[in-house]
């Protein structure tokens, strides 16, 4: 019997260093995209799609993220005295209904499988989502509500994973999917490699921090052997997975940005205040000044 997805695991648990010192206190996933945490834009993303339940795993030093989908007290009561009720309004439409967020612990850092697999008794035995916090799509249509649909059309079954196109001198630094024959919004999934030497990929399609996953995966990454970097690896999971269960790609229609980089976060505070109409022209013409244009 198939089943709907209801849950989305995001894993949070990861110390930043590449944006030290500024992740020395606060988690990389508070960091702001504009005036909205990064963290928030891809809970946005899950709640668009549908999702019910979204399961944090996270680490040490990460109480920050629990404190940001809960109430403060302290601060309507300012709001209401100030008469600030746009504020407030925003403020209620974040807040997750009670009981539709859960919080387990990653002790250790031993890779994104091993953090799938802290969240497998929470998720329960059914199909649910991975959203990687690192990863912003910016698209009219989230990225997972696309999935979404390339799941149904499929009929609930197999496993999704998003991909985007990559130029081949790039190949080398992520998984690539081989692709086959289309199936209306996606296409199977032939192969999937992780980190394939220059000149071996299998397209150029690279997986892009979004997946629909059935339960069986837990099973699988429960005992995983050590992978790449000495750490659980999803993709080798996955590829196990595969034997017996289809993948399914669906190259979706947006722009993803790697807020993991330096690069990647600068890029998507500036796409993101030019897709906003209260800051966007006066950003646009400030840009210009920087440039010299």
């Amino acid at each position: 019997m198939t089943k709907p997805i209801r849950k989305a695991i995001l894993p949070v648990a990861g110390l930043g260093t590449r944006f030290l010192p500024a992740t020395k206190a606060m988690p990389k996933e508070m960091l702001p995209v504009v005036d909205r945490p990064l963290i928030q834009h891809v809970v946005d993303e899950a709640r668009e799609a549908g999702i019910e339940h979204i399961i944090f795993v996270t680490g040490r030093n990460k109480a920050v993220i629990e404190d940001h989908f809960d109430r403060q007290y302290e601060l309507e009561v300012t709001l209401t005295e100030r008469r600030k009720f746009a504020d407030l309004e925003h403020l209620e439409r974040d807040l997750p209904i009670p009981g539709q967020t859960s919080f387990t612990r990653q002790q250790s850092p031993l890779g994104l499988g091993h953090a799938v697999w802290c969240a497998r008794d929470i998720v329960g035995n059914e199909p649910f989502a991975l959203l990687l916090p690192d990863v912003l799509v910016q698209a009219e249509r989230g990225c997972l509500a696309q999935m979404m649909d390339a799941y149904v059309e499929v009929g609930q079954r197999g496993n999704v994973i998003a991909v985007e196109e990559m130029p081949e001198d790039k190949l080398h630094m992520y998984g690539v999917v081989g692709a086959g024959q289309s199936t209306g919004k996606g296409f199977q999934v032939t192969e999937m490699i992780e980190k394939p030497a220059r000149g071996k990929a299998p397209s150029n399609l690279i997986i892009t921090g979004r997946y629909i996953l059935q339960p069986e995966i837990f099973d699988i990454l429960e005992n995983q052997s050590w992978g790449a970097g000495g750490e659980i690896q999803l993709t080798d999971a996955m590829i196990k997975l595969a034997m017996n269960q289809p993948f399914f790609g669906v190259k979706f229609e947006g722009r993803a940005f790697d807020c993991g980089s330096k690069i990647g976060f600068l890029a998507a505070n500036v796409a993101y205040a030019l897709e906003r109409d209260d800051i966007a022209p006066a950003f646009r013409a400030e840009l210009k000044r920087l440039l010299g244009e």
